[in-house]
């Protein structure tokens, strides 16, 4: 049975995001909720919120909210109704006793539990839902979140786990974890005790709440968040409520519910309201300064009170080497190694009770949780031994599995592959779902096709190409520029038939590097910067012009240049998580690459844009002075970044193989594009963009260097000296972005919006 339409009753915070995740694949969705208007005020609330819920307003439309008291009919026509109501069994249970009478036979019911195992929500008279029953745990915000844990039980018909697990893959972008029925599944089973043995030591060790998260975050791989920031911004009250479920369903021996202490500052805290973000405040806070100014302050976790927050000065947490940070004597060392202990132990000693392998207890915590490491990884850092005698010498139990392991780690690259120790014994490949093509595998057959310090070229098979980039943050450089020439010459030859352009870093590409345009401002280096705007431009142009067809594969940010890069693409095939603009205007430049023209053409084509050569120069101008961004891949659509031809792919792992079938499906009988010419409307339709930047600056929506950017922005798009009588081509257009980006970086306004973008990561607004 093909999942058509779906059903949420709770609409809640999760609830909704689930709705919406679904609206957002384009399926109708039902949203009910116990409170009256519930639904429909939760709807609203997801249009306006910020990171949204939804991709695209229009998606709010495919939601049908109503109440639980009257709207159950609607349930009658649903292939998949997902309960997200309050955590209590006996609510769930008769809130399914309703739906017997509903819902249409071979409809699948899921909860989105967090920690109640299956067994007890099928109690009494849910035994006759159980062949169409399972557990479906997504995470908070579902739109982001990548994980989805099921639980099935003994009952439930395999083509009904099947059937979600297909859909929630492909249509919602999750990545899918079979968890046993154990209390917490796994995520929240090894998160929760993460999370209560860094707070309890925290308070024993007498850390600061900075010197904490410090420690709990980047160095051992976890967000900058760490532990308490983590559950500022989860709610520090939902902590007692999973600690009372957890020791409800837990036996008195497991290590979770022994290590439980009730901390009084915490209590107090949540007494007083101040459980977080959604409160008022949490262990962090913002308070106004004495010039108004917001100051971020923190509470002492000895004396209860609020301080400045202060940089943690200890040497430990400089240190790259996890086995060198843990074994340092200073509080952050000591702490690090203390948490570990607590949590690789529990972790080690979980497996198989909660999952069939590591490697999906890995993958659990890293997308529930965000690790970039889940706790294998981390003990194949530190060593399995080095873990084992760590836990002896603590006086603890070393787990059967850490037992086996022995010297050996978890992981292993054999003959190419990735493979993972079994709890037989034996290495076994980590499994990879049919359709999925990760670059990570690519890399551990055979070495690159070419490779310097900023971006290599790999052999995708079938004559296929990729181009990946790795600096820091994947920013584009003379060496990113080198290699995309060497991609182009490559296949020129005959090397290949096909290149994707795609990586697998947090960012597609933040845009050109600004740390060597600033040093190469510093010291009046033009030419050399100008050279880099001309060897930008023309590989744009090569890539275009190339014999065969690229494919630009981006997942989140894809800003400036990495934007224009995809901009000169025959196709593109975006992660729907895609955020893509030309944000140049935010640094007082305009894009230099060939991006203005590009999009200039994007909009003279369209369909939708009205005749005549001011409303292509009108839109180009609107989204590039504004540095506007599409927050996915629906919203480039709609701003002609992506056309009509090019995909979108939900979920992240498929992104690769699906770019890799849409340049194979381009190659018979490609030719590349032929150059065209716009008209543009020259010195009129500068004044007519002049004024309309005129009238903004004058309801202060416009600072001074905006009006300067703009101008110089309107002098590329509308064509210079020409005017509408006459043709203009590329080369043309990205002479006079050259001219135009070069002036203005040779203005000290622009060099202060680079400066200030760099120390702070946000724009200066002068």
């Amino acid at each position: 049975m093909a999942i058509a339409k779906v059903a949420v009753i709770g609409a809640g915070v999760m609830g909704a995001g689930i709705a919406a995740q679904v609206a957002n694949a384009g399926l109708p969705v039902v949203l009910l909720d116990i409170v009256p208007g519930g639904a429909a005020a939760a709807v609203e609330r997801m249009l306006r919120a910020d990171p949204a819920p939804f991709m695209r307003r229009a998606a709010a439309r495919l939601v049908t909210p109503g109440d639980l008291a009257t709207g159950l009919p609607l349930l009658a026509d649903c292939d998949w109704i997902i309960e997200a109501i309050i955590e209590k069994p006996e609510a769930k249970r008769a809130l399914y006793a309703q739906l017997a009478g509903i819902r249409k036979p071979g409809s699948i019911v899921s909860s989105n539990t967090s920690t109640i195992p299956l067994a007890a929500l099928l109690e009494g008279e849910g035994a006759a839902l159980a062949p169409d029953f399972l557990i479906t745990h997504f995470f908070n915000p579902p739109r982001y979140m990548r994980l989805l844990e099921i639980v099935r039980g003994p009952a439930t018909r395999p083509e009904a786990a099947a059937e979600i697990g297909a859909f929630a893959d492909r249509m919602l972008g999750k990545t899918v974890i079979d968890c046993h029925d154990r209390p917490g599944f796994i995520a929240n089973r090894i998160g929760g005790q993460w999370m209560q043995s860094a707070i309890n030591h925290a308070f024993a060790m007498g850390l600061t709440v900075e010197e904490a998260d410090a420690a709990m975050g980047p160095p051992i791989g976890v967000p900058k968040t760490g532990v308490f920031g983590l559950l500022d911004l989860v709610g520090i009250d939902l902590m007692p409520h999973v600690a009372a479920s957890m020791k409800a369903t837990l036996p008195a021996t497991d290590a979770y519910v022994q290590g439980m202490r009730e901390q009084p500052l915490i209590a107090r805290m949540i007494a007083e309201g101040r459980t977080g973000r959604k409160g008022k405040g949490g262990f962090y806070t913002r308070e106004r300064g004495p010039g108004g100014e917001s100051l971020r302050r923190c509470i002492d976790l000895a004396s209860g009170a609020y301080r400045e927050t202060q940089k943690p000065q200890l040497e430990s947490l400089a240190l790259r080497d996890l086995k060198a940070f843990v074994a340092h004597p200073d509080r952050a060392g000591r702490y690090t190694r203390a948490v570990l202990l607590d949590t690789l132990g529990y972790a080690a000693a979980l497996v198989p009770e909660i999952a069939d392998t590591v490697a999906d207890v890995d993958a659990a915590m890293r997308l529930g949780y965000n690790w970039k490491y889940g706790p294998f990884e981390l003990i194949d850092r530190l060593g399995p031994g080095w873990l084992a005698k760590a836990l002896t010498e603590a006086g603890r139990p070393v787990p059967p599995l850490l037992a086996m392991a022995g010297a050996r780690p978890f992981y292993r690259t054999a003959e190419g592959t990735l493979e993972f120790l079994g709890t037989d014994g034996a290495y076994h490949p980590v499994p990879r779902p049919e359709g999925v093509l990760l670059l990570a595998d690519v890399k551990r057959r055979g070495p690159a096709l070419a490779r310097n310090a900023s971006a290599s070229l790999w052999d995708l098979g079938d004559g296929v190409a990729c181009l990946e980039f790795h600096s820091k943050m994947n920013a584009l450089d003379p060496g990113t520029l080198e290699m995309l020439g060497k991609a182009v010459a490559l296949g020129r030859k005959g090397g290949f038939k096909a290149l994707v352009i795609y990586n697998e870093g947090e960012q597609f590409s933040v845009g050109a590097n600004l740390g060597l345009a600033l040093f190469a401002a510093n010291i009046a280096a033009w030419g050399e910067v100008e050279g880099m705007v001309e060897q930008g431009q023309k590989a744009m142009l090569a890539l275009r012009a190339a014999p065969f067809p690229s494919v630009g594969a981006p997942s989140g940010m894809a800003l400036g240049g990495g934007c224009e890069i995809l901009l000169h693409c025959t196709a593109i095939q975006a992660h729907a998580e895609s955020y893509i603009g030309l944000v140049e205007a935010g640094v007082g430049l305009i894009p230099g690459w060939g991006g203005g023209t590009a999009m200039l053409h994007r909009w003279a084509d369209a369909s939708r844009t009205p005749r005549g050569p001011m409303p292509p120069v009108a839109k180009a101008f609107e989204m590039i002075s504004t540095a506007q961004v599409a927050k996915s891949a629906f919203e480039a659509q709609e701003m002609l970044i992506l056309r009509p031809g090019d995909g979108i792919t939900f979920n992240r792992d498929r992104l690769l193989a699906d770019a890799k079938a849409k340049a194979l499906s381009l190659v018979e009988n490609y030719r590349p594009p032929e150059s065209k010419t716009l008209r543009l409307p020259g010195a009129s339709g500068r004044a007519a963009l002049q004024m309309a930047v005129a009238q903004q600056a004058a309801m202060g929506r416009v600072t001074a260097h905006d009006a300067v950017v703009c101008a110089h922005l309107a002098e590329a798009l509308t064509g210079g000296t020409h005017d509408q009588t006459e043709e203009v081509g590329d080369a043309e257009l990205h002479a006079l972005e050259r001219a135009q980006f070069m002036a203005l970086l040779k203005t000290p306004a622009t060099l202060a919006r680079i400066e200030h973008m760099l120390e702070t990561g946000r724009p200066l607004r002068n």
